[in-house]
């Protein structure tokens, strides 16, 4: 098998919970092992194909846990995706769910009216709800968020993203990953 083709492994703070779940916490198979050679994870699950060099032969892991507990941080990145998750990729006008690449920025108080960037000022919208409000004030264009923004802590962002299964789970990491099991039926398992 070529070297680029191992698979990852699913990385768990001390406390056997994902580092992340969106985007999972996973780590390349190389980093893996130098972290088992470097006694910072213990491996929990291991997966049936094997790697070698001149004087070992070991099978990659395929869920670890580290050593030393990671605290999370308390407050997530103000990013365009941390948004949208934090709204669960949803209008916050017109409560339509849609894909990340389909929603909007919006300012509820217009940067043009000294609306700032923040997590309190800023909405996932679609377009025409975009356009719609444009620099208006929601009183002005009747059009107020269905949530009032705030800073979401990232226990929430994480909550939030175990809505959103990955494509692909390896069945060996599924009882440590904590979504729903009608959401975890259609995921097609990892195949390498």
């Amino acid at each position: 098998m070529n070297a680029g083709m191992h698979p990852p492994a699913l990385v768990l703070n001390a406390d056997f919970r994902p580092l992340s779940y969106f985007p999972l916490s996973l780590w390349s198979w190389q980093d893996s092992i130098k972290a088992v050679f470097l006694d910072r994870v213990t491996i929990i699950s291991e997966y049936e194909e094997m790697v070698s060099s001149p004087s070992l032969t070991m099978p990659l892991p395929s869920v670890i846990a580290l050593k030393e507990y990671i605290p999370q941080g308390r407050t997530p990145a103000f990013t365009r995706f941390n948004v949208f998750l934090r709204d669960k990729f949803t209008c916050q006008y017109c409560d339509t769910k849609l894909p990340a690449s389909d929603l909007t920025f919006d300012h509820v108080t217009p940067r043009s009216k000294g609306g700032r960037s923040r997590w309190d000022n800023v909405v996932a919208a679609c377009s025409p709800c975009n356009l719609k409000k444009a620099n208006k004030m929601p009183a002005k264009c009747n059009m107020h968020p269905l949530k009032k923004p705030a800073a979401p802590t990232v226990w929430q962002l994480q909550e939030n993203g175990r809505a959103y299964p990955p494509n692909y789970l390896h069945h060996s990491w599924r009882d440590y990953l904590y979504w729903d099991s009608e959401l975890l039926e259609d995921v097609p398992d990892l195949s390498y």
